[in-house]
């Protein structure tokens, strides 16, 4: 894996949680280009607050500080309080503007902050940080909740005759069905790239990433995606939305989003199967949007999937009740390469064959519509026992 340049960073255990890491560090060695993207819930976490203020004052950052064990959310003043003094902690520590941090907190809701083991843990962070190439394991896992595997993907490109590189962690398994979005995302870059045109290109990857996976159809308090850009890969400043450099940047986004949104999916809570649901030939790109979400979120379809069922009707009926235009009478569903349903109606079809793919890891479900050219791609996953088991003892 190649990483970008100029980036250090950590994970390690500063007693939030009993014994493994709850606190992660980025450091930048110079200040970075920044964008984010934010949860629609409106219980929005004092983290996502605090650095929404920073980077809407800036549009560059420097460090970003992640704990996990508490989500400092839904603590009115006293969470908002904390969070600025963590930023004030992050920023004192390394010598940088309290606006040019990044504060993200994962976790139970509605328990306050340890300000004071996140403030320690800063200050003693300096005997843990290495360059990302080294560290960048610990501090995927030190971002962990319910997660059973950390999260990382890389990505690059040739800018300008420079290779820009791209890295990116995140964390999630609960609370999954972005609208945006909903778990933690960072992914950092050495592309130099004008700050607008940076959120630009934030903006539409996650639309075609994270906002089309789904878990459980909860859209959570704290979550968000930054990206960093801190420039030294030496690429001709990107600043032109229409130019080549741009499009193969925003394309090396898109594909690094993808990646991370399809592990965060692979590892739902209790899931044990991935399925991808294409949709194509639809009136719209919206619409093909539209479909893809709701049949990746039905509860139907993803006991189905858990149980091997190739249940064409129920892939269908969410589809009809999505809210999308199409025509019924028009569509075809495939389950991987065997088609169940042609022109809205089921056909025969080999049982025995639809039970192998089903039982395999990866599951693909195309839908075409015949009234298009709308395509739309999303993931899920199955809908488990285990599932029920994680949430509810959460807490505990």
């Amino acid at each position: 894996m190649n990483f970008p340049k100029g980036y250090r960073c950590c994970g390690f255990n500063c007693g939030i949680k009993k014994e493994s890491a709850d606190l992660a560090i980025v450091v930048s060695d110079v200040p970075a280009t920044a964008a984010a993207v934010y949860t629609t819930n409106l219980f929005q976490a004092a983290p996502l607050q605090v650095t929404k203020a920073h980077l809407d004052a800036g549009h560059t950052a420097q460090a970003i500080v992640i704990n996990s064990g508490v989500a400092n959310a839904a603590m009115g003043k006293q969470g908002l309080n904390d969070a600025e003094a963590v930023a004030k902690a992050l920023a004192a520590h390394f010598d940088i503007a309290e606006s040019s941090t990044i504060v993200a907190s994962t976790g139970v809701i509605g328990m306050p902050l340890p300000v004071d083991k996140i403030t320690a843990g800063i200050a003693g962070a300096d005997a843990h940080l290495k360059p990302l190439a080294e560290n960048a394991d610990a501090t995927a896992q030190a971002i962990m909740t319910t997660d059973t595997v950390s999260k990382q993907a890389a990505a690059s490109v040739v800018i300008g005759g420079k290779t820009v590189h791209f890295w990116g962690m995140c964390k999630g398994a609960g609370m999954i069905h972005p609208n945006m979005s909903t778990m933690l995302g960072f992914v950092l870059s050495d592309a130099a790239i004008d700050a607008e045109l940076l959120q630009q290109a934030l903006s539409a990857a996650i639309g075609d990433s994270f906002n089309m996976i789904s878990v459980d159809g909860d859209t959570s308090t704290n979550d968000m995606v930054t990206v960093l850009a801190n420039g030294l890969a030496e690429n001709p400043v990107i600043v032109d939305d229409g130019s080549q450099a741009f499009a193969d940047f925003q394309a090396a986004l898109k594909d690094i989003c993808i990646q991370l949104a399809k592990k965060i999916v692979s590892d739902g809570e209790g899931a044990t199967k991935l399925f991808e649901v294409q949709v194509a030939n639809a009136p719209s790109t919206n619409d093909a949007k539209i479909i893809a979400r709701a049949v990746t979120s039905s509860s139907l379809v993803k006991a189905a999937m858990y149980g091997r069922d190739a249940n064409w009707g129920r892939i269908a009926c969410a589809a009809g009740y999505s809210g999308a235009a199409f025509k019924p009478e028009t569509m075809d569903i495939f389950i991987g390469d065997i088609q169940v349903a042609k022109d809205g109606q089921g056909l025969a079809f080999d049982e025995e064959a639809a039970l192998a793919l089903l039982s395999e890891h990866d599951i693909l479900v195309k839908i075409d519509l015949h009234d298009g050219d709308g395509a739309a791609v999303a993931w899920g996953c199955d809908l488990t026992h285990d599932y029920v088991s994680i949430n509810a003892d959460y807490r505990s």
